[in-house]
């Protein structure tokens, strides 16, 4: 083998060295990019959760406010009670279903 072809397969394989770590560097980066993106979608999901049953408890609220009556509108009473009707029919109908 000439020192040409010694020269070149040393930069041959200082090359591949090279791609071999920066792959492994990649594979690290990627495991780690994975680790935070499960983090942040569990993060996502509690808060999700927490501003649902935020939700929930002030329409629960606004319907005991508007349920009350206490000079409030009697027209936004009966369209809240109309809709509670309407859910609760839903839900016996899907219970029928089953």
């Amino acid at each position: 083998m000439t020192d040409e072809e010694k020269r070149q397969l040393n930069n041959f394989e200082t090359s591949l060295r090279h791609l071999i770590y920066l792959h492994d560097k990649l594979r690290r980066d990627h495991a780690e990019l994975q680790q935070l993106l499960l983090d942040k979608e569990e993060a996502f999901s509690k808060l999700r959760s927490e501003y649902d049953k935020l939700n929930q408890s002030y329409m629960d609220l606004k319907s005991a406010m508007t349920m009350s009556l206490d000079g409030g509108d009697v027209r936004e009473t009966k369209q809240r009670l109309s809709k509670i009707v309407r859910e609760v029919d839903k839900c016996i109908a899907m219970l029928n279903q089953s």
